[in-house]
C-alpha cells in the first residue's frame, strides 16, 4: 500500500477516510460544484468555446486530479487565466468553429502530456524561472486583458470575426469601432450583476454569489423578454455528458502548438503549486509534493482531452472555497464532479435564458481580484531592477500578447539569473575593533584594515561564470593599492562550491601573484570545497599549508611566519 500511495496519493488517505471527512468532503464538493457552473460557462465563453465545453473541463479532470494529486483541496478545472491563453493561442491558427474547438481540446492533450512527461522527469523545479515580478505583473496585465475583453459583453456588442483583442490596443479599437452599438439594457445587467457579485462577497463569502446571480439573470430575462430587447443570451446548451473521443488534429496543428503547450504547461502549474503550496500551510496532515502535482495536473489535462476538456488547473478562488467549505480529501473534488455531471443531464435547458453580459460580470469580478498593487510598490522599494522586468513584462503582456509577455518576462528573469551569477557580492572586510570578527568595509568603515593584506570575501558559488569577476576585483585591488598589497586572503565562508574552471582560474592567480611577489591564502573554505581542491592537486602543491581555519590564524602565519598545525586547515 506504501508502493501505491507513493505514485497514487489516493491510497494515502482512503484507508482512514471516514464518516466525518465524508460530511465534510459532501458539503465542500456541493458548494464548489455549485459555484463552479457559472464560472466554467463563463471561461469557456472567455476561451472562445460554447459554455458546455466549461462545464466537460470540470468534470473527468477533477475525477483525475483526486487521485493523482497531493494536495486534498485544489479545486481542478477552467480558469481565467488559462482560457484567456487558450483563446490567444487557437484564435490565431483555427480556420474554422469546428477546427477552433478540435485545437483547444489538442492544446489540453499536448499540455497534459508535457506537464505528465515534465513530472516524471522531476522537473517541478523549472516553475522556479517564473519569478514574482514575472509572475505579478503578467497576472496584472492578463486580468485587465481578460476583465476588458468582457466589456462586449457587458455593453453588448459584437467584435469583428477573426479579429485579435490580446493586446490593450486591439481591444481599444474593437470597442471603439462597435461602441454605437451599445445596448442599454445589457449594460444595466452586466452592471447590476457585477454590484450583486461584490455585496453578497462582502455579506457572506460562503454564499454563491455567481450562482445567485444567474438565477436572477434568467429569471429576470425570461420574464421581461429581455432576448427580445436585444440582450444576448446563452441559447441551447446540448444535454448530456461528454462522449469518448481521440482529440483530433494534424500533424501541422501539432507543430504549431508545441511552443504555445510548453508556456501553457508552466503557467498552469505555476498557478496551481502556489495555491497548494499556500493551502498546504493550513494543514499538517499532508504534504504538497511538486513533481507529483505536475504528473496530477498533466494526468488530468490528458485525460480530459478525451472527454472534450480545454486546458485547466487549479483555480485559487475555487480551492479558497473548497478549504474554507471544510474539504478533507480528493472527494470533495469527486463530489463537484458528479454535481456537473447531474448539470449537464437534467439542468442545460434551464440556462437557456442566461444573458451572457452576467458571465462577463462573473469574469470581471474574479479576474480582478487577481491585481495586486502592493506588488510594484514593494519592488521599486527593494530591488529597482526586478521593478523594471516587472514594468518590461506588465508593458510587453498588455501591447504585444499574452504569450510574448510571459516569453519575455521568463527571458529577462533568466538574464537575471545570469547577471547576478556573473557579477556577485565581492567584498573587501577588515577587522571590527575590539573583536576577532571580519566585515565589508563599507557597511564597517572604522574596521582595522592594513596597508599590506587584503581580505576578500565573495558571496557565492565559486565557478565559470564568475571566477573573472574574482580575479579582476582582486587585481584591481592590487592596482589600487600601487604594490603595496603583499597578501590577498579569500574567505571562502560563503563558499559552497568550486568547479574546475573556477580550480585552474585559482591555479593561474596564484601563480601570477606569485611573479608580482603576492601570496593567495584560503580561510574556512567549506569541507566539500577543500575535497575538489584535494582531488585537484592544488591542495598539495601551491597552496599547501596557505589554507587556514580563519582570517585571524591566516594573519598570525603571515605576520610570524610559524606553522601551527591548529591553525592549518585540514583535507
Amino acid at each position: 500500500m506504501q508502493f501505491l500511495s507513493r505514485y497514487i496519493p489516493f491510497f494515502s488517505w482512503i484507508l482512514t477516510y471516514n464518516k466525518s471527512m465524508f460530511t465534510n468532503d459532501f458539503l465542500a464538493g456541493l458548494t464548489v460544484g455549485i459555484m463552479l457552473i457559472p464560472q466554467g460557462m463563463a471561461y469557456a465563453m472567455l476561451a472562445g468555446l460554447p459554455p458546455e465545453y466549461g462545464l466537460y473541463s470540470a468534470l473527468i479532470p477533477q475525477v483525475v486530479y483526486a487521485f493523482l494529486g497531493t494536495s486534498r483541496q485544489l479545486a481542478v478545472g477552467p480558469v481565467a487565466m488559462d482560457s484567456l491563453l487558450v483563446a490567444s493561442i487557437v484564435s490565431a491558427l483555427a480556420a474554422n468553429p469546428d477546427h477552433y474547438i478540435d485545437l483547444a481540446i489538442t492544446l489540453a492533450f499536448m499540455m497534459g502530456a508535457l506537464q505528465f512527461i515534465l513530472g516524471v522527469l522531476r522537473f517541478g523545479f523549472l516553475v522556479n524561472f517564473l519569478s514574482k515580478p514575472v509572475i505579478s505583473a503578467f497576472t496584472f496585465a492578463a486580468a485587465l486583458i481578460i476583465g476588458l475583453n468582457q466589456v462586449k459583453h457587458l455593453i453588448g456588442i459584437s467584435f469583428d470575426k477573426g479579429s485579435t483583442t490580446n493586446t490593450i490596443q486591439d481591444l481599444a479599437i474593437q470597442v471603439g469601432k462597435h461602441f454605437s452599438e451599445l445596448n442599454w439594457v445589457t449594460v444595466a445587467i452586466g452592471i447590476t450583476g457585477i454590484i450583486i457579485i461584490k455585496v453578497i462577497k462582502k455579506i457572506n463569502k460562503q454564499i454563491p454569489a455567481a450562482l445567485v446571480v444567474v438565477i436572477l439573470g434568467i429569471l429576470t430575462v425570461y420574464l421581461f423578454r429581455l432576448d427580445l430587447k436585444g440582450v444576448k443570451i446563452v441559447a441551447e446548451i446540448p444535454k448530456g455528458l461528454p462522449e469518448f473521443s481521440i482529440p483530433n488534429f494534424s500533424f501541422d496543428d501539432f507543430k504549431a502548438l508545441i511552443p504555445a503547450s510548453f508556456i501553457l504547461a508552466l503557467i498552469a502549474f505555476m498557478e496551481a503549486i502556489s495555491v497548494a503550496k499556500a493551502i498546504e500551510e493550513k494543514h499538517s496532515d499532508y504534504k504538497v509534493d511538486a513533481n507529483q502535482e505536475l504528473i496530477a495536473l498533466g494526468a488530468s489535462n490528458f485525460v480530459g482531452s478525451f472527454f472534450k476538456s480545454y486546458p485547466g488547473t487549479g483555480g485559487f478562488s475555487r480551492s479558497a472555497v473548497s478549504d474554507q467549505a471544510g474539504a478533507k480529501t480528493g472527494v470533495a473534488a469527486i463530489i463537484s464532479a458528479l454535481l456537473i455531471m447531474f448539470t449537464l443531464l437534467f439542468l442545460t435547458e434551464y440556462f437557456w435564458y442566461l444573458p451572457k453580459a452576467l458571465l462577463g460580470s462573473i469574469i470581471m469580478v474574479a479576474v480582478f481580484g487577481l491585481i495586486d498593487l502592493n506588488v510594484p510598490k514593494n519592488l521599486w522599494k527593494l530591488d529597482k531592477i526586478e521593478f523594471i522586468i516587472y514594468t518590461i513584462t506588465f508593458i510587453s503582456t498588455l501591447t504585444i500578447g499574452i504569450q510574448q509577455g510571459i516569453g519575455i518576462g521568463v527571458l529577462l528573469s533568466i538574464l537575471f539569473i545570469i547577471y547576478n551569477a556573473s557579477y556577485p557580492n565581492i567584498v573587501v572586510m577588515g577587522k571590527v575593533k575590539g573583536t576577532n570578527e571580519y566585515r565589508n568595509i563599507e557597511r564597517y568603515p572604522d574596521a582595522i584594515t592594513s596597508v599590506d593584506i587584503l581580505i576578500i570575501r565573495l558571496d557565492a558559488r565559486l565557478f565559470y561564470a564568475n571566477m573573472n569577476a574574482l580575479r579582476d576585483k582582486i587585481h584591481q585591488e592590487i592596482v589600487d593599492s600601487n604594490g603595496s598589497i603583499k597578501l590577498v586572503i579569500l574567505s571562502g565562508k560563503a563558499i559552497n562550491s568550486i568547479d574546475a574552471s573556477a580550480i585552474d582560474m585559482l591555479q593561474n592567480l596564484i601563480k601570477s601573484l606569485n611573479n608580482i611577489g603576492v601570496e593567495l591564502y584560503l580561510t574556512g573554505f567549506k569541507g566539500k570545497v577543500r575535497d575538489k581542491l584535494k582531488l585537484s592537486g592544488l591542495a598539495d602543491t601551491l597552496l599547501k599549508n596557505k589554507c587556514f581555519l580563519s582570517v585571524d590564524s591566516g594573519i598570525q602565519f603571515y605576520r610570524n611566519k610559524l606553522i601551527d598545525e591548529t591553525f592549518i586547515e585540514k583535507f
